[in-house]
């Protein structure tokens, strides 16, 4: 299997942190796999090309209460995919962790389920997807909440590992840009102009400080 020298570099460089993380994280299959191959493949469905993330954000963006972050939301998964998908995805090409039938990371992923993912492996799409959109909610929610949006993130990279779609490098690759692409976006929300935040959608996208239409004569 030839691989482009990014993607060689990759795998010589964190071979034993991938190998060394994706049998630790294996332990919670020995401990009770019944309960977390679907566990964790439910998370990973929320992930899946950022569909319900971005439902989510949509959500939170019409409602004037939560419209910042589902403003900062939206830009992060922005940020996020154009760097992932659509530019390292591409240029590192990195194959999966189950490629590799001689390694013992494709043992694991023939003991919990056998998930195929069609794209390349680094970084990882879910883990930067839930990053970019979970930091925002951080930052800007109220800390006594806004810190199960993290834990949330986190155990989506976690759940990439266990399903062994994606090798830890991957993930941690996919948390440093789900960062900077979440604290970019809330930087940029910030920046909007505070009418788009007042803004009522169900009045047609009228101000509450906006007078009403005059009544037809």
């Amino acid at each position: 299997m030839e691989i482009n020298a990014a993607a060689a570099w990759i795998n010589a460089t964190f071979f034993n942190l991938d190998v060394s993380a994706a049998l630790a994280v294996h332990k919670l299959y020995e401990l009770a796999g019944w309960f977390f191959t679907p566990f964790f493949e439910l998370i990973s469905f929320f992930g899946k090309g950022g569909i319900c993330l971005i439902i989510l954000s949509l959500i939170l963006l019409f409602f004037k209460k939560t419209r910042r972050f589902g403003t900062a939301m939206c830009i992060g998964l922005a940020i996020g995919a154009l760097i992932t998908n659509c530019c390292l995805k591409i240029i590192i090409a990195r194959p999966r962790p189950y490629v590799d039938q001689n390694g013992i990371l494709y043992q694991l992923w023939l003991l919990v389920g056998q998930n195929i993912e069609s794209d390349k492996s680094f970084p990882s799409g879910h883990t930067t997807a839930a990053f970019a959109s979970m930091v925002p909610l951080f930052i800007l929610g109220n800390k006594r909440w806004s810190w199960t949006a993290l834990l949330f993130a986190f155990t989506m990279g976690i759940a990439r590992i266990y399903l062994v779609v994606h090798f830890t490098s991957d993930v941690i690759g996919g948390v440093i840009v789900g960062t900077f692409a979440g604290i970019a976006a809330v930087l940029i929300a910030n920046r909007i102009p505070q009418k788009w935040y007042e803004m009522n959608f169900s009045r047609g996208g009228k101000r509450l400080s906006d007078p009403p239409d005059a009544p037809d004569v």
